[in-house]
């Protein structure tokens, strides 16, 4: 009982620090922001400023209270967010504002969802639901939605769009855990080895018909990664990475801006006034940033196009410095080795599975985003988690973030039980 009690004790301390170092950390990433932008900044800016401070706080603290599991999800989160929001609000103070909104929205969101998911029990058992879902959403955007980019996965209506792909990765997650908590159920039935291969696959057809192949290829990740920790049978990895090379390949011949993006990748200097003027710009500022960067205000990430979205990393390496962005690399590694260890901790196959599928998302988007910025990999137009200006990114992600958490509270020891 005292060692219990000890150990409590510790914990509350070491959550305070924690929570008093990211408070400083967040004042004086949106402080630099704010200074920056000092001659435009009104009394809605301020009071959004105090809020989010409140929040991080708040929100910080109240995750080990409610949830009974430690609050270090959260604290990586807000730190990348702090990270991104700053930089945002240089480039451009209306989307850093909304930015600022929709991450009081997304950790509304976070407790919603941890409250949602312990309310009910069922969650393993509707996996037809969730394929259900993520097809009407599929269908809207055929249907209602708008070209941006090359590809037609926004919806816009009037002053307000959204992105249906970033929220059908929740949907895709939660199918994939139900699937192989359920395994020997589903695959006793006639085809139901083929069940998760095939809604899958349905879906990366409907992302080919949306021409959004970034999002595609986070889908196809998750499926083969899955297969490969949890498939007995090798015979569905050979298979898809297979059909990865022949679509990638027909991708390539169907898409002309995915031809575009190949030969950008391989030499953007040859046309580096047009097609490759984003990239380069890109790789320039990542490299005049130095190891301490240039400061805030005092580079010029404005020159890249977009450099508030896709290219955020880049022009935090510029104004920030080399040593923060691996300070943002090491952070997703964290973020992500913390999913891996709560699904080897937690022995309820569900949830065990939810929490690797939902590692795995975090993982894939961050790397195909990264490599796509630093010219590892071709561009695809994903976005960097937390950071990159955009709402439904943000609001998906902490949709996500919520069911880790939970997946994290609801861990079982099996017949252990407490002196």
């Amino acid at each position: 009982m005292n060692k219990d009690l000890d150990l409590t004790l510790r914990e509350d301390k070491y959550s305070n620090k924690s929570t008093f170092l990211l408070l400083i950390f967040t004042f004086l990433s949106l402080s630099l922001s704010l200074i920056f932008n000092i001659k435009n900044i009104g009394n809605t800016d301020f009071y959004t400023y105090l809020a989010i401070l409140l929040v991080v706080v708040l929100s910080t603290s109240l995750v080990s209270k409610i949830t009974k599991a430690d609050n270090i999800l959260v604290m990586i989160v807000n730190m990348l967010f702090s990270i991104g929001v700053s930089m945002i609000y240089r480039l451009n103070p209306s989307y850093g504002k909304r930015q600022l909104q929709f991450y009081l929205v997304g950790i509304a969101l976070f407790f919603i969802t941890f409250f949602i998911l312990k309310a009910f029990k069922f969650w393993s058992k509707i996996s037809i639901f969730y394929v259900i879902v993520s097809v009407g959403l599929f269908v809207a955007t055929l249907v209602f939605g708008t070209y941006l980019g090359g590809a037609k996965n926004w919806i816009v209506i009037k002053n307000f769009s959204f992105q249906p792909s970033e929220f059908i990765k929740v949907p895709l997650a939660f199918f994939v855990a139900s699937f192989y908590a359920r395994y020997n159920e589903i695959v006793s039935k006639p085809f139901g080895r083929y069940y998760m291969e095939f809604v899958i696959l349905m879906f990366i057809g409907f992302l080919f018909l949306q021409k959004d192949l970034g999002t595609a290829l986070i889908f196809f990740g998750l499926m083969i990664l899955s297969q490969f920790v949890y498939e007995k049978d090798r015979f569905f990895i050979v298979f898809n990475i297979i059909s990865m090379i022949l679509g990638s390949i027909l991708a390539y011949f169907m898409f002309g801006h995915v031809r575009i993006r190949v030969a950008t990748w391989l030499d953007p200097w040859s046309d580096i006034n047009k097609k490759g003027y984003q990239i380069t710009q890109a790789l320039f500022a990542t490299a005049s940033g130095g190891l301490f960067g240039t400061g805030i205000g005092l580079g010029h990430p404005d020159y890249i196009p977009v450099a508030e979205s896709d290219f955020i990393f880049s022009a935090i390496t510029e104004e920030m410095g080399v040593f923060m962005g691996i300070a943002v690399i090491l952070l997703f590694m964290i973020l992500v080795y913390r999913a891996f260890k709560i699904s080897l901790t937690q022995q309820d196959k569900f949830f065990s599975t939810l929490a690797f599928c939902i590692g795995v998302l975090f993982a894939l988007q961050t790397f195909i985003i990264l490599g796509g910025v630093l010219k590892v990999i071709p561009l695809t137009g994903v976005t960097l988690p937390f950071i990159s200006q955009g709402g439904s990114s943000m609001l998906s992600g902490f949709i996500l973030l919520g069911c880790l958490q939970y997946c994290a509270t609801n861990i079982k020891y099996g017949d252990e039980t407490n002196d």
